[in-house]
């Protein structure tokens, strides 16, 4: 998407939701991997996943983008524009913005090791091998096995 576009839209979502103009600068950020978007306080600019809109579509990634405009509008507010701020969430509400993006279709097709401890039997999940002659469970330091 060309970044004339992206900002159009963005303040399309701004002055629908908001009632505020976005005046800063939005761009695509193709190294995003763990998250949606980001707000960059330092620089006002907010950071948008493109892999969000290929793969779930427009109305998740306005989600996104009205998740960033929450930050956006509370920090030039001068208000709490974190995710712990009980005016950052109380907005979350009213703009019927998500809280969490939903995971990519593309991340959660990637391998899982499952591990189980021989002696208090949790399961590990984990993304990477692990050498279990080398690694033990993290709760009662017994055997791991190798069950997926």
């Amino acid at each position: 998407m060309e970044a004339y576009k992206l900002r159009q839209w963005v303040n399309q979502v701004s002055e629908e939701w908001f009632d505020k103009p976005f005046l800063d600068e939005v761009v695509m950020n193709n190294r995003l991997r763990t998250t949606g978007g980001r707000y960059l306080p330092r620089v006002r600019r907010i950071e948008l996943n493109p892999k969000y809109l290929t793969e779930l579509g427009e109305k998740e990634f306005e989600g996104i983008i009205k998740h960033e405009l929450c930050h956006y509008h509370l920090h030039i507010e001068g208000k709490g524009y974190q995710h712990r701020d009980p005016s950052f969430r109380a907005l979350l509400k009213k703009t019927d913005s998500p809280r969490f993006c939903t995971p990519l279709p593309s991340k959660e097709m990637r391998d899982i090791h499952e591990y189980r401890c021989e002696r208090c039997e949790v399961v590990f999940k984990r993304q990477r091998r692990v050498n279990t002659q080398k690694y033990r469970c993290g709760k009662c330091k017994g055997k791991l096995k190798k069950i997926k």
